[in-house]
């Protein structure tokens, strides 16, 4: 169980309790399947988690769903979800990454028809597309356009590495409204599918986080009313930043749960496994390493529950969100190595899900902007 470094409202540990059941019981049992499984979207837990309310509990209560709002919340459930597993917990809350930039740019009207379904037992899938072949971390330098036509816009283009392509039924697509600018030209469409012109790559082959399935997605004029904008021209990517500034502090917890999850295997390991008489936790080195996973376990999770609550004081906090990221993936990198490590033979094997979780946290030293993107971002936020 997380130890959060302030207290919890009742509220708070309800979720929290309720999420922590829901990943012992429905996403743990079901990570290797899924595993190995490869390129199949568990939908059926994702319905599990619509119906019981955690699919939607991020939402604001206006539009019908949970209203708990604040980061620190969200990173606390997404740190029990990805505990289970981190590519189905990811899974289970991904529609609060697309209801970002809705919130952030959309008018009162756009909001209630476009959130209001995502609540419910019956909640859709969503999708955020803003990667292409040749712009990953630099979104500014995106190539799809949005040429203004008589009542909207007409999209082309072709987006790469899109969690949830394909299997989600609405899409936030971000495009260049002026291809001279770089965030200058970037604005974003609300898009349902289906829709004439856009069409499927076949599934990505990934190394983990198999739960969420990527495809790319291919933009042949496809048409879309002004009306669905988000904002006004070139607001985009002032939105897209704004999303990444929660939604790196939210992986980053995410990042968190599985290292925990890791570390919890290899202690019980270590404390049943014997070796030369003794158990292995005996070992001087065993017993050091382990003090070393929990002590940067703690230390990440002090950073990623600071940049949630200075987002949620109404502060802006990019570097500090690149930095509660940055250390929360290389800090499950390290301990889902480190428990590896301790399991030795059976560590390498997939006997044990150790292996499974050192390959999915490797995706949270990449998404939403690579390690060496976020010490860019951090020393050009300094002091």
């Amino acid at each position: 169980m997380t130890i959060p470094a302030w207290p919890l409202t009742d509220e708070q540990r309800q979720i929290v309790q309720l999420c922590q059941d829901f990943a012992r019981r429905e996403i743990r049992p079901r990570g290797r399947e899924v595993d190995e499984a490869d390129v199949v979207t568990p939908v059926d837990i994702f319905q599990k988690a619509a119906q019981v309310g955690i699919a939607d509990f991020m939402l604001p209560a206006e539009y019908g769903g949970g209203g708990i709002t604040d980061v620190f919340t969200q990173c606390l459930v997404q740190e029990e979800l990805c505990w289970g597993d981190p590519g189905i917990g990811n899974l289970v809350c991904s529609n609060g990454f697309f209801a970002d930039p809705i919130l952030m740019l959309g008018t009162e009207d756009q909001r209630k028809r476009w959130l209001t379904p995502l609540s419910g037992a019956d909640a859709p899938m969503t999708a955020l597309a803003t990667t292409e072949a040749e712009s990953g971390s630099d979104a500014a330098s995106i190539r799809t356009t949005a040429t203004k036509v008589e009542g909207g816009y007409r999209l082309n283009g072709r987006k790469t590495w899109i969690s949830n392509a394909g299997a989600a039924e609405v899409y936030v697509i971000f495009a260049k409204t002026d291809i001279s600018q770089r965030s200058g030209g970037v604005t974003a469409f609300l898009l349902k599918k289906p829709a004439a012109g856009m069409t499927f790559g076949a599934p990505m082959r990934k190394m983990g986080q198999r739960a969420i399935v990527c495809r790319e997605i291919f933009l042949d004029d496809v048409y879309v009313p002004t009306e669905d904008r988000l904002g006004e021209e070139g607001q985009g990517f002032r939105g897209l930043m704004g999303t990444f500034d929660v939604s790196r502090v939210v992986l980053g917890a995410a990042a968190l749960g599985a290292a925990r999850a890791a570390y919890e295997f290899a202690l019980d390991y270590a404390k049943t496994r014997r070796q030369f008489g003794v158990p292995i936790i005996e070992h001087q080195a065993v017993a050091f390493r382990l003090a070393d996973m929990a002590t940067k376990i703690e230390a990440a999770r002090l950073l990623v529950h600071h940049a949630a609550r200075v987002i949620d004081s109404g502060q802006t906090a990019t570097g500090l969100a690149a930095m509660a990221k940055l250390t929360a993936s290389e800090t499950a990198m390290f301990v889902t190595w480190a428990a590896v490590q301790t399991l030795g033979g059976w560590g390498y094997s997939r006997e044990f899900p150790v292996e499974q979780w050192m390959r999915d946290v490797k995706l949270e030293e990449i998404e939403e902007g690579t390690s060496d993107i976020m010490r860019l971002v951090i020393s050009r936020n300094l002091g």
